[in-house]
């Protein structure tokens, strides 16, 4: 099943997709629903970020590629103010400095989760998503804390919509700038595996139905420029497309 979240009647709506059509739904999107008969073009609606979290993990150093390899998992958090949707802009502070894509799978929980084994885990993990973990680095890297380096608005970009049938061992993924890829990679690269990130965080930290875990980003990522457009290609899932301006 792939859930989406879309602007309807100026509201926000859950949807699932159907070939080149929406059906909405109504009810718990991540438990029971049932459809209400309208069906409106997959092409042309306007689509928002799957799910209104309340908070937001994100793994630090994942990928070997991506960093020194860290003994333990390594959770930070971004607020879910920073999230943005797919086609919606990526808003470079004027005083930012350098600023990164950087492309991840985005797993989406489905049950409360509280000190769950990874063995356990896919009961409690609902789908996953695309998303894009954009960061400031003069300000990750100088500030003491991450705030907002990794939560500037617009710093959290996920979408377009959740896939619930992948295996989290076997997901290819790639970012783009500017039609140019500039990151490939593969889930079993992971240190630290999506089972282990998910149960490491939901052993201090109760995770809840719509709640966002960031798996990690890999390799060297690229700087963004207003004009940029930025594509995060999930295989199974889709590509969440944004542009870029100046804030």
């Amino acid at each position: 099943m792939r859930l989406a979240r879309i602007q309807y009647e100026g509201n926000p709506v859950y949807a699932v997709t159907e070939g080149d059509e929406l059906a909405l739904i109504e009810g718990d999107p991540f438990g029971t629903h049932t459809a209400t008969g309208t069906r409106v073009p997959l092409d042309g609606a306007t689509l928002l970020y799957p799910t209104t979290p309340t908070k937001i993990v994100a793994m630090a150093v994942n990928y070997r590629s991506h960093g020194d390899p860290v003994a333990t998992p390594q959770p930070f958090l971004k607020t879910p103010s920073a999230l943005i949707g797919p086609g919606q802009s990526i808003v470079l502070p004027p005083d930012a400095g350098r600023v990164d894509e950087e492309g991840e799978v985005v797993a989406v929980i489905g049950r409360r989760a509280k000190g769950i084994s990874p063995e356990d885990i896919d009961a409690y993990i609902f789908g996953y998503t695309c998303g894009n973990d954009v960061s400031a680095r003069e300000w990750q890297k100088n500030d003491v804390q991450w705030w907002r380096g990794k939560s500037s608005d617009t710093f959290a970009v996920v979408g377009p919509w959740i896939e619930t049938e992948l295996d989290p061992e076997a997901i290819t993924f790639r970012a783009r700038v500017n039609g140019e890829t500039v990151q490939d990679a593969h889930t079993s690269e992971l240190v630290f595996g999506i089972r282990e990130c998910v149960s490491f965080i939901s052993q201090v930290m109760t995770l809840e139905p719509g709640d966002l875990v960031y798996t990690g980003t890999p390799g060297t990522t690229a700087s963004i420029s207003a004009g940029d457009v930025v594509e995060i290609e999930v295989e199974g899932i889709g590509v969440l497309r944004n542009p870029v301006v100046d804030g």
